[in-house]
């Protein structure tokens, strides 16, 4: 029979009796014999029941576990055992589940269950175990497997938040007693059904007496009436939540809620003034703004928006007042022209009115003010006017220069009544085809006029006051030419006119007609007929159709291209003016080869030519030509630049070519051919006046007295590569005729540290030498040559 106890010696009976009631559904026993699951009171047995009960071999209850535990050891969960467990450790017990070894541990002798970590009831409010009692030497259960629950306990340590904190809300102003601002909520993650831990009660901390919150929904009201926006618009509220319902001890949590008042209707538009004065001068253009005025709205937004209206007054034509949108302002504006010497004063009486008005404010009195404004015009000099601003004037196109054709008038409006001087704007006659005379505004032409170039001027006159000449009045003098019959008729058209050659007397072949540059009243009129050489021609008539068109027909027929390709007909054209005008016009007739149909299939003289090809044909012919010839010249041209150096033949370095001879050379008895001087020993003392003209600033490696040179045989190895390197570096830098890019120098040697030494016969050059060659005899019939050429000691040799 397996004891659950929460110490080392069970606790107090009697108070798990108490609960056994509570946890009789999760008490759970397992029979030895049959495994079936039976229900198990939460506390243990009394003692002296256990001997009247039924055996189990399983008896436990859900176990449960304080959250946040801070104690040192790990927290004591509960014990489990087995019946079947005699105490002579032959029964290990086993646990598994979430948590297990992690967060639960089980003493595998004793049962024991203990907490090694803190737990978080928030986090993982139960875990789900297994236990098992299994043969520690074989390792098989003794016991069926059976769940058991660890519940992890609540306590008090999460404060209420408001996840929708900090709050903004808006109320209209005004607004009555206990009118609803806004909600705000808390949550706590306390366990809502263990106690009061997620009990949540609100209270408002800062914002009183303006409002209140009610402690259990957290609905914010207005605590005073009639509050207005104009006098304050915004309030921060601060509102705490504490849990424990409020007691002593629970934890509290706060948020700000910021409200403001909206604004409602309750000012009227009021004037800062109830008179208004401002002076206008008499020249302000019409459509000007002549004043601007407001009424105050201590409202905002569309509730301060307002419409302005002239009430009565001696200005209501000349003025009108118009809102802007965005100043909401009263913005006069004039009507019609003023006139200083006509009406020098006007009064008005303006009224603002809201727009928007909220009839529960009514009481608060009219929402309207008026004002009275009154406008003082000015007089200022103006320029002159014209009697009639547009005048209109008409001239015949051959009137005679001189012609007066009308008079412009104009006057001071001004008191003073200065005189008037009258011009011309050039600007708008650049041919001076008109004068004014600047006394009496009398117009008269100053060229000859021809209404086919220009029917219509469009003078501006200039009227200029005598005492202030910057005072100046335009207007307009509209100049209309008349027509008369200065030109004659022509044809409308160049015809092309096409004559088949199967063409049958009496065909019409052309119809003709004409355009005249006159406009006469009753219209154009025009008479066609063939002039008086070839009236009586018979190859064509013609054919006046009474419509100011004429028919061009044959008189015969069998034209032949080859007896004449062209006909040029001269014709007659009289126009119907007063006197007449008349002009000759040629027309041209081809005669052409045509099909059946009278289409024309070639005009003009016969070609006496052979059949050629056609002109594509000639084109294909002329482009390949052409293709043919750019390529023989890209040919040409390559080759003659590979043929080209790339320096001039006598700018070429010797140096940098190879030069072949088919020839076979003398060996070292032939001295003509090259100066062998320049192919002299290595280890010959250098000469340092050799280059004269240019001396290199070169360093060197190798540092000795300038008094004496060394020669290479006593340098050492190392040193007489670099000495070698740069003494030829020295020569190719002064080199005038080395070419001015970069070149490759090789130079092959071999150093003095060889056994057989050096061999090049270039060393025979040098008279001084001590070398003596007499072993070359021993080496064999291969060196028989060298032997006799260097064995000799008498100074025989070839360059001796």
């Amino acid at each position: 029979m397996l004891r659950r106890c929460r110490s080392g010696a069970c606790r107090a009976l009697a108070l798990l009796a108490l609960l056994c009631p509570l946890w009789e559904r999760g008490c759970r026993g397992l029979s030895p014999a049959s495994g079936d699951t039976e229900m198990s009171p939460l506390s243990d047995p009394d003692p002296w029941e256990v001997q009247n009960r039924q055996k189990r071999s399983w008896v436990w209850n859900q176990f449960f576990v304080l959250e946040e535990y801070t104690g040192n050891e790990p927290l004591y969960v509960g014990k489990l055992h087995s019946d079947v467990d005699k105490g002579d450790g032959k029964v290990k017990y086993v646990l598994s589940g979430e948590g297990a070894t992690s967060i639960f541990t089980i003493d595998e002798n004793t049962g024991d269950i203990h907490a090694t970590k803190r737990l978080d009831r928030e986090a993982q409010a139960y875990y789900t175990l297994s236990a098992q009692a299994v043969d520690r030497i074989t390792n098989l259960p003794v016991e069926p497997r059976s769940e058991f629950v660890v519940k992890v306990q609540d306590i008090n340590d999460n404060e209420p938040k408001f996840l929708d904190g900090p709050y903004l809300a808006g109320v209209p102003e005004m607004s009555p007693l206990g009118t609803m601002v806004v909600q705000v909520a808390a949550t706590d993650a306390d366990d809502p059904t263990y106690g009061n831990s997620a009990r949540v009660v609100y209270s408002i901390v800062h914002g009183q007496p303006y409002f209140s919150v009610e402690p259990k929904t957290g609905v914010i009201r207005t605590a005073l009436p009639d509050m207005d926006r104009e006098t304050r618009d915004q309030y921060v509220l601060v509102i705490q939540a504490k849990d424990m319902v409020g007691q002593m001890g629970g934890l509290s949590g706060t948020t700000s809620v910021t409200v403001s008042l909206t604004d409602v209707n309750d000012n009227p538009p009021r004037f800062t003034h109830k008179n208004y004065q401002y002076t206008v001068q008499e020249s302000l253009p019409v459509r000007s703004v002549v004043a601007r005025i407001k009424a105050v709205d201590a409202d905002i937004g569309s509730n301060a928006e307002m419409d302005y209206r002239i009430m009565d007054g001696d200005g209501l034509g000349v003025f009108n007042i118009t809102t802007d949108e965005d100043t909401q302002e009263g913005v006069i504006v004039l009507q019609k022209p003023l006139d200083f010497e006509t009406k020098s004063n006007f009064a008005l009486r303006i009224e603002a009115t809201n727009r928007n008005i909220n009839s529960n404010f009514l009481s608060l009195g009219p929402y309207s003010d008026t004002a009275a404004l009154k406008l003082t015009v000015e007089d200022v000099n103006e320029p002159p006017v014209f009697s009639t601003p547009r005048s209109r004037m008409i001239v015949s196109e051959d009137a005679r220069v001189g012609t007066s054709i009308g008079r412009v008038a104009a006057h001071d409006p001004d008191t003073s009544n200065s005189g008037i001087r009258y011009s011309i704007d050039r600007n708008t006659d650049l041919e001076r085809f008109f004068n004014v005379d600047a006394l009496s505004g009398i117009i008269s032409t100053a060229k000859p006029l021809d209404r086919e170039a220009n029917s219509l001027h469009n003078l501006t006159i200039f009227a200029i006051e005598s005492q202030d000449p910057t005072q100046i009045g335009k207007g307009i003098a509209l100049v209309t030419v008349l027509d008369v019959n200065d030109n004659a008729p022509v044809f409308a058209m160049d015809y092309e006119t096409l004559l088949c050659e199967n063409a049958s007397p009496g065909q019409v072949i052309q119809t003709i007609s004409a355009v005249d540059k006159d406009e006469p009243v009753s219209g154009h009129r025009f008479y066609f007929s063939l002039a008086a050489p070839v009236a009586g021609n018979m190859n064509f008539t013609l054919r006046d159709n009474k419509d100011n068109t004429a028919s061009v027909l044959t008189k015969r027929g069998g034209f032949r291209r080859r007896e004449q390709p062209v006909y040029r007909l001269p014709v007659l054209i009289v126009d119907n003016g007063s006197p007449a005008l008349s002009s000759t016009n040629t027309l041209s007739v081809r005669v052409c080869d045509c099909d059946s149909d009278g289409v024309a299939l070639s005009c003009g003289a016969v070609a006496y030519t052979a059949t050629g090809l056609s002109t594509g044909a000639l084109m294909a012919i002329l482009g390949c030509i052409l293709t043919l010839l750019v390529m023989v010249l890209l040919i040409v041209t390559m080759r003659r630049r590979k043929k080209e150096p790339l320096i001039l033949e006598e700018e070429r370095d010797v140096r940098e070519n190879i030069v072949r001879y088919d020839d076979e050379g003398g060996g070292e008895e032939d001295t003509e051919a090259f100066d062998m001087v320049t192919l002299r020993n290595l280890n010959v003392i250098r000469d340092p006046n050799v280059r004269r003209d240019v001396t290199p600033d070169t360093p060197t490696f190798f540092h000795y007295p300038t008094a004496a040179r060394p020669s290479y045989k006593s340098l050492p190895d190392n040193v007489v590569f670099r000495e070698f390197i740069w003494d030829r570096l020295k020569d190719a830098d002064v080199d005038p005729s080395a070419p001015p890019y970069d070149s490759l120098q090789t130079y092959a040697f071999e150093g003095s540290g060889s056994v057989a030494e050096s061999l090049s016969s270039l060393e025979s050059l040098s008279t001084d030498s001590d070398q003596n060659y007499d072993y070359l005899s021993n080496w064999g019939p291969r060196f028989k040559k060298l032997a006799d050429l260097y064995g000799n000691s008498d100074g025989t040799g070839v360059f001796s």
